[in-house]
């Protein structure tokens, strides 16, 4: 399914008018089932489902027991109905409505064990290279106007992108990615479009993500998860300048 449609737009301008057809993101309610029943909703981009929902709950811990991705189904419609099969039962204890897009929801459950001990080195131009190509390669942004993006690099090119209309989402689709094709978060750099909030870093800290960049600004509480996690957390990323909020040793 694409992330987009066209809809007839009328565009004043200087006194004048066009009609056109324009392309406007989609937005689909996700309902994720486990066991045949509903465990959470929320809403989403239409595209990398199985990615979603992968990073997502393995982020979270949300199922206590095992569970297989591959098993998985996905049915599309006026909503998009995943059923997970698993052992264990969804936890849904602690969850809280977060500040991100469409209504994200974060569970306070941790995966990080200590700080991250991860000795991965960038030069500040290489690193603005990496991050314009991540722009250039946001189709759906380009197309729209009104889409997050997130990727994962290994320094030298971008191994996973994601897009969605929530940034939460975007960052949880790049990891369901990563996790799913087996790609080590060692030695790699998190992109994203959207601001650093608490969330974006606790996702990137359960990981052990050790860079994590952003072309806006960061919270306080962001700030002081990264700190506390070992991560060089970057905001600002605009033109030849960018901040770098903590343990700066990563940049050349």
């Amino acid at each position: 399914m694409n992330g987009y449609a066209k809809r007839r737009v009328l565009r004043l301008k200087d006194g004048g008018c066009l009609e056109f057809n324009d392309s406007v993101a989609m937005e689909k309610r996700l309902r994720v089932h486990v066991n045949g029943k509903e465990a959470l909703s929320l809403y989403c981009s239409p595209v990398m489902i199985r990615e979603l929902v992968v990073g997502f709950f393995m982020t979270e811990g949300i199922i206590n027991g095992n569970w297989c991705a591959e098993r998985m189904t996905i049915q599309y419609g006026s909503e998009i109905i995943v059923d997970i099969p698993a052992e264990g039962e969804p936890s849904l204890e602690g969850g809280a409505i977060t500040s991100g897009c469409a209504g994200g929801i974060t569970f306070e459950r941790s995966r990080q064990d200590g700080p991250i001990d991860d000795d991965i080195c960038i030069e500040r131009e290489r690193l603005r290279e990496l991050f314009v190509n991540f722009q250039r390669r946001s189709e759906l942004y380009n197309l729209t106007g009104c889409i997050h993006n997130a990727a994962i690099s290994d320094g030298r090119n971008i191994v996973a992108l994601a897009e969605d209309i929530g940034r939460h989402n975007a960052v949880d689709k790049v990891i369901g990615y990563c996790i799913l094709e087996e790609i080590p978060f060692k030695n790699k750099i998190m992109l994203v479009s959207g601001r650093l909030s608490s969330e974006m870093a606790s996702k990137c800290a359960r990981w052990k993500i050790p860079i994590l960049v952003s072309r806006t600004a960061p919270t306080l509480l962001a700030i002081e998860i990264a700190e506390m996690a070992g991560m060089t957390m970057i905001g600002f990323m605009r033109g030849n300048r960018f901040n770098i909020y903590t343990h700066p040793f990563r940049i050349k």
